[in-house]
């Protein structure tokens, strides 16, 4: 399978205050990838380095095989983004919008747009001040799709949509994947939203990638394992990827599920979440 995005050796230098990198990362065509962490450790300025709305200190990113730098142009017309703030001008309505991007892609739909204004039920002639948040975000989502780009990139792309109209999004965005040459970089704090649809994760914390794992191996084969502080000293310091110490007990963050259950039969290992992975690696010890 080709990779939509290639990353090596990527470096963004905002001394003292913060440095992304170096990142090295490859992320396949036809894939859907969850970008998780806390707010200020680097997923939106990864995401302004792809698509080279700053420039970094050291490193290449190739964008469908070709170098972001030298064929820039023409990898653009290929990606649709949903930033975190809204970027068109308030006084524009869908319609003011249409007649914009429809002279700047050239593979602007427009039949396609107006389906997907109907699908999401905004009204074609409100303008974007007027509009909920939600209304806005579904609206960048149109707009994003309407170019029939290769690659999405969304930055809290499902922020202020309720869960029914969240996960119509998600449909939206899995059905964009189905034929295997469409791709999604997803950054969201929604991480149930990424449970459900998302092939990898790529979990950063100040500024580094601590974890990029297949999402159904981190739910089928991470674990949180749960014992009393007596009990706590029996455990291979190897099988302890990172613990927090209860007031009762410890929780301790496991990679290998079915393993420990075997191995710790009075103890119990209980299922974990995205929201719960990042708070062990995070806050945890090691």
């Amino acid at each position: 399978m080709n990779n939509a995005i290639e990353i090596k050796n990527l470096k963004k230098d905002y001394s003292p205050n913060f440095i992304l990198g170096p990142i090295d990362l490859n992320i396949s065509s036809g894939s859907i990838v969850g970008l998780i962490g806390e707010n200020g450790v680097g997923k939106t300025t990864l995401i302004k380095l792809i698509l080279n709305i700053i420039k970094k200190e050291t490193g290449s990113i190739r964008i469908f095989g070709k170098d972001l730098e030298e064929e820039e142009s023409s990898i653009k017309e290929d990606i649709g983004v949903v930033l975190d703030k809204m970027f068109f001008p308030e006084i524009l309505s869908p319609t003011d919008i249409n007649l914009v991007m429809k002279d700047m892609y050239k593979n602007w739909d427009e039949e396609l747009y107006f389906r997907y204004l109907d699908q999401f039920k905004l009204q074609k002639n409100k303008t974007i001040k007027n509009m909920s948040k939600g209304m806005q975000k579904k609206l960048e989502i149109a707009t994003a799709l309407a170019h029939k780009p290769k690659l999405l990139i969304l930055d809290e792309a499902t922020s202020g949509l309720d869960p029914v109209v969240r996960n119509e999004i998600l449909d939206v965005f899995f059905d964009f994947v189905q034929d295997e040459n469409h791709t999604i970089l997803l950054s969201t704090h929604i991480t149930s939203d990424l449970e459900h649809i998302a092939d990898k994760i790529i979990f950063i914390n100040d500024g580094k990638i601590i974890l990029n794992e297949d999402c159904n191996k981190i739910i089928d084969d991470y674990g949180i394992l749960k014992c009393d502080i007596d009990k706590f000293n029996n455990i291979s310091k190897e099988d302890i990827i990172s613990y927090k110490k209860n007031k009762y007990n410890y929780d301790i963050l496991v990679n290998d599920k079915s393993k420990m259950i075997k191995k710790y039969k009075d103890m119990v290992i209980d299922k974990i979440n995205l929201d719960e992975l990042m708070v062990l690696m995070i806050k945890g010890e090691k």
